[in-house]
């Protein structure tokens, strides 16, 4: 049973809303992220990565930089910029990119339900990746970038959505990379309550992106149980800020691999050890695989169609995967990639960035390109149901949900 409760949110006023929306902390490096808050003081960037604030001689994890976070925070909810709701309800945050529209609820899912399996993970965290938004939502008070949660559809909530879009909505802009944003409020007594219910009556809920974050802010409730032994279990760092998407709305874009050299093989045997496993066929155009268990390559100025041959292909939710197949009859055996997580021979490209991309690194910095087929989001809540890990690199989400549009304040 799943507990996502309603919640007061610090939202931005409407007339800096657009400014203040930012993407996720962790998608630009240091130069990246002060360059933006240089072009837009307002952005929330500037709160997510603090040392923008900071010259480079200062480190990006020193106390003093979350510190500063917490101030700057601090002053806009004191000059008014941020504005807190007057009562716990629900919110409506659709994005629509290239024509497509993904409707979510934001809400607060429950550290309990995470740490139980209701709440349900794909992939594994990494300490050090989390010490930082633990710091960071600790020393804040607060989560200022939301998990993206899946569901399987519900009816009585996609009713409740329809109806409530038919309104003005509260929020209404188009970001710089011409995705619409657009935010609605669910505040009346009786859809709060039949939304509540609707999440209650779920038994499984997944993490689709935002596991450091999800990861981060259990570890930061259990630290605030800990220290206080009157907890009852509604305060709200028992909560995290969160957006739920039905699984039918979801689009999961492919994470393509580049690769710096053949390990020592010459062209010639590269492609007759690959031979074994995958059907490879020349291809005139750049290949963007249009089905499972297939594969486009790019060497030496050169697309290929590799085709998986039976004997590789698996019913097992992990090994079954494309990245897996790639990864352990490819990657692995003939390019001696053992672990791609730490691998520097190894790199990913989002789906997003197109073949052009691939063709590019393949021709500066690296030598070799993979194009993949997605995975879908049905095989991603088939390894998570089965309490197993996708290999690194196996989904790319597109769009990005912005920060700084929601507060959950702890």
């Amino acid at each position: 049973m799943a507990l996502v409760k309603p919640f007061s949110a610090y939202r931005p006023r409407k007339d800096i809303v657009s400014q203040v929306a930012a993407l996720p902390y962790d998608v630009y490096n240091r130069a990246e992220a002060k360059d933006v808050v240089s072009a837009n003081p307002l952005s929330f960037l500037r709160i997510d990565r603090a040392e923008t604030a900071f010259d480079d001689s200062v480190d990006t994890y020193a106390p003093c930089v979350y510190a500063k976070a917490k101030e700057l925070l601090e002053d806009m909810i004191t000059k008014g910029e941020y504005v807190l709701d007057g009562q716990d309800m629900y919110y409506i945050y659709e994005l629509t990119m290239d024509g497509r529209k993904q409707t979510g609820i934001v809400a607060c899912a429950s550290i309990d339900d995470y740490m139980s399996g209701v709440i349900k993970k794909h992939e594994n965290t990494r300490a050090d990746k989390e010490i930082d938004r633990i710091t960071h939502v600790d020393t804040c008070n607060a989560q200022t970038g939301p998990i993206f949660l899946a569901y399987r559809a519900q009816e009585v909530i996609d009713n409740i959505v329809d109806r409530i879009k038919c309104n003005e909505p509260e929020h209404d802009f188009i970001s710089d990379d011409g995705i619409s944003h657009k935010v609605w409020l669910i505040d009346k007594i009786a859809d709060v309550e039949s939304i509540r219910q609707a999440f209650a009556g779920l038994s499984d809920v997944y993490i689709a992106d935002g596991h450091h974050r999800a990861a981060s802010a259990v570890k930061v409730g259990i630290k605030r149980r800990e220290s206080n032994p009157d907890t009852k279990g509604d305060e709200e760092y028992n909560f995290f800020l969160s957006v739920l998407f039905p699984h039918n709305q979801l689009k999961i874009l492919p994470y393509n691999r580049v690769i710096k050299d053949l390990n020592g093989n010459t062209t010639e045997d590269f492609l007759k050890k690959v031979s074994q496993c995958f059907e490879v066929e020349k291809s005139e155009c750049a290949y963007q695989p249009d089905e499972k268990n297939t594969f486009g390559m790019y060497l030496q100025g050169q697309w290929y169609k590799l085709t998986a041959k039976d004997h590789i292909i698996s019913d097992d939710p992990v090994d079954g995967l494309d990245v897996s197949i790639l990864q352990n009859n490819l990657l692995n055996p003939i390019l001696g990639i053992e672990d791609p997580r730490i691998d520097k021979r190894i790199d990913f490209v989002g789906g997003i960035r197109g073949l052009g991309e691939l063709e590019k690194r393949a021709t500066s910095d690296m030598y070799l390109a993979f194009s993949m087929y997605p995975t879908s989001i049905e095989e991603l809540f088939d390894v998570a149901d089965a309490s197993m890990l996708m290999p690194p690199k196996s989904t790319w989400f597109e769009p990005k949900l912005r920060s700084g549009i929601f507060i959950h304040k702890l």
